[in-house]
């Protein structure tokens, strides 16, 4: 299928501000005291529910042993609790604890502030605009 030169230009735009949005909201990760690999796997455990090492490392496209030591820094925070499975003992799930879903939450809450900021910038017929733009992409 041939890309149009608009999709390819709204594609380019999208990219450079969404980088530009993220990099904006991190400004509010300095505020944490739980880094950004930390909330990220946070954010699997609290919306995706718990997960293996495995499964974490493959939805945050880490290395295992890399994952290991996020979740045992997490673990050490009491942040995630880990458990056997049910189905073979020598299998860790991890969740995360309601003191991690608390921090995470607290994370996710001064980044949405930042972006809040960003958009209070703009005319708010252009920020409705946008909200319709971002739903369209959602919800296809």
């Amino acid at each position: 299928m041939a890309r149009s030169s608009e999709r390819r230009r709204v594609a380019d735009q999208f990219h450079s501000a969404a980088i530009y949005v993220l990099r904006h909201a991190r400004e509010a990760d300095r505020q944490s005291t739980v880094g950004p690999a930390q909330l990220s796997a946070l954010s699997v455990l609290t919306y995706g529910g718990p997960r293996t090492i495995g499964e974490l490392a493959a939805a945050e496209q880490v290395a295992p042993p890399t994952m290991t030591r996020i979740v045992q820094a997490l673990q050490k925070r009491g942040f995630v609790r880990l458990k056997s499975s049910a189905k073979d003992g020598r299998v860790t799930i991890c969740e995360a604890s309601a003191s991690g879903i608390a921090v995470l939450k607290k994370a996710r809450q001064a980044r949405l502030d930042r972006i809040e900021e960003l958009l209070s910038q703009r005319k708010l017929e252009d920020v409705a605009l946008l909200g319709k733009a971002l739903e369209a992409i959602i919800s296809s």
